[in-house]
């Protein structure tokens, strides 16, 4: 069983399957090739009819899909649980996040902490946009890493085990970077901080321009401001 998707072993009588499902929907929820059936059952350690149940009973909820290939990935009902349990954040977020968008002209996000990842929560297009990059809700690099992983562990206690990036942008309030989650692209973030909020989260623009990223750092910084201001 891999390390990431591991469930402990619960407390409750007879949840064996239930723990099996939420076990197999992390796994699938993070495999960016998807996992055939096989791989379900080696993950599990079950015959290949226990992960095909288990993969379609989860696939009848809409959490993962069977794709053209025959590997199993996540599915937009994943994003309606992630709503679901961060609403008040996207609510205090969108309205700020898409008036950012449409004044930069460029995909501005929101990403959140999940153990030791940075998660886009919310992701914004423009209204009007001739050039911008895109990413997909529920995307997530590791939290060492991008201008935004930097950002949200600034959220966090000072530690002696934290890298001078994350102590950056502590001090000034935001992180820009370059190449450390994308090739040739700039990553602009700003930790959303003084909230009374259970993940540490932050605004992100990645662009391949540097003058952009440059240029954008007070909109966005104002921008995760005003979200605090809203979570207050």
């Amino acid at each position: 069983m891999s390390e990431n998707a591991a469930v402990p072993a619960s407390r409750t009588t007879g949840s064996q399957t239930l723990a099996r499902g939420i076990t197999v929907l992390l796994a699938v929820a993070a495999a960016r090739e998807g996992m055939t059936i096989q791989d379900v059952a080696d993950e599990i350690s079950v015959h290949r009819t226990i992960a095909y149940r288990i993969l379609n009973t989860l696939s009848d909820a809409g959490l993962i899909h069977k794709g053209s290939d025959s590997r199993y990935r996540g599915a937009s009902g994943l994003l309606k649980l992630s709503n679901a349990a961060h609403s008040a954040m996207r609510e205090a977020a969108i309205p700020v996040l898409t008036e950012l968008a449409n004044e930069l002209e460029q995909t501005v996000s929101l990403l959140i902490q999940e153990g030791s990842e940075a998660v886009a929560l919310a992701v914004v297009e423009p209204r009007n946009r001739t050039y911008s990059i895109s990413f997909a809700e529920g995307s997530r690099h590791p939290l060492n890493l991008g201008a935004a992983g930097h950002a949200i562990s600034s959220c966090l206690p000072p530690s002696p085990a934290e890298g001078e990036a994350v102590r950056l942008a502590r001090a000034d309030g935001y992180s820009l970077t370059y190449g450390e989650v994308e090739p040739n692209m700039y990553g602009l973030a700003a930790p959303i901080g003084g909230v009374s909020w259970d993940s540490p989260a932050c605004i992100n623009l990645i662009t391949t321009r540097k003058e952009l990223a440059e240029s954008a750092i007070e909109a966005v910084v104002a921008a995760a401001a005003r979200i605090s201001t809203r979570l207050a």
